[in-house]
């Protein structure tokens, strides 16, 4: 974050802020437009006329665009005297969108920068854990009921267990166990999948177990299961090219936030802020 704070990128936001704040002074205190006058630019009739295409899907007539323009001229005549009798103070959406839109100004300006390889790399390696691959699992398994059991549990899961070794990885699960709507095998499962839907304490167990033998009991949110891993791909770190978009977008991501938060920093020095009923550490006095 204060690699990215330090960028040009944000320099450049700070300038822009200053230039809103000065432009802002300019219009308060009369700038070269009348207060009393309204001017519609080509270039808003230009776009009122694109706005009017892209819905109908033909361009307006002469009376429709002129149309447009009146209400143009409405919508600006009533937002002035709006402001001027106070009515978009204390407005919860309006301020919302107020606030939503000087966002915008300098999300528009970050989403113009364009990350280098090196940058890329370098925000893969210090976020690796967002990006990490899970290990996955292949495994066997069978459901042991522990009310059913009871005290016998223990001892009926042994047995099972024998029973199962000897017949090794062929065995015929569906006539063994106690019935379960759980599938007897799972292929190719992400850890994350498998705590899921056998809870976590039996994901942590399964993580730790060999490849290649029946084990357990193993305990799950269900009851215990025994258990045989088949496969199992380790989880890695994976390099720049396997997940640059994912990449790419948690970077973008991560320069938009920096950059309205400078840009609200620089806006915020012209403010002095005082909240009343707390004192300069925020606690109450």
């Amino acid at each position: 974050m204060r690699r990215i704070l330090k960028e040009p990128l944000l320099h450049f936001l700070v300038f822009g802020a200053a230039l809103f704040l000065a432009y802002g002074l300019l219009q308060r205190n009369g700038g070269s437009r009348e207060p009393g006058q309204i001017v519609v630019t080509l270039g808003q009739i230009e776009q009122m006329a694109a706005g009017f295409a892209k819905t109908w899907q033909r361009p307006p007539t002469t009376e429709e665009l002129a149309g447009l323009v009146r209400d143009r001229v409405r919508e600006e005549v009533y937002c002035r005297e709006a402001m001027a009798l106070g009515l978009d103070r204390e407005d919860t959406v309006i301020r919302r969108r107020l606030r939503q839109k000087m966002e915008f100004v300098s999300d528009d300006v970050a989403a113009l920068a364009e990350p280098t390889e090196a940058e890329l790399e370098e925000y893969l390696r210090t976020h690796a854990d967002a990006f990490r691959v899970e290990p996955r699992f292949t495994f066997n398994q069978v459901y042991l009921d522990p009310q059913k059991h009871g005290a016998d549990l223990a001892s009926d899961a042994a047995k099972l267990r024998a029973q199962l070794e000897h017949a090794g990885a062929g065995a015929d699960l569906s006539t063994l166990g106690d019935s379960r709507m759980l599938e007897p095998q799972y292929t190719d499962l992400p850890l994350g999948d498998v705590a899921q839907q056998f809870g976590e304490p039996f994901s942590k167990a399964l993580d730790g177990l060999a490849v290649g033998r029946w084990q357990g009991p193993v305990e799950s949110g269900y009851g215990v299961h025994l258990v045989y891993v088949r496969e199992r791909a380790e989880g890695h770190t994976p390099v720049l090219s396997d997940v640059r978009e994912a990449v790419r977008r948690e970077w973008d991501n991560a320069r938009r936030i920096a950059a309205n938060e400078a840009f609200y920093t620089e806006l915020l020095k012209s403010y002095t802020v005082q909240i009343e009923g707390l004192d300069d550490t925020g606690k109450a006095k």
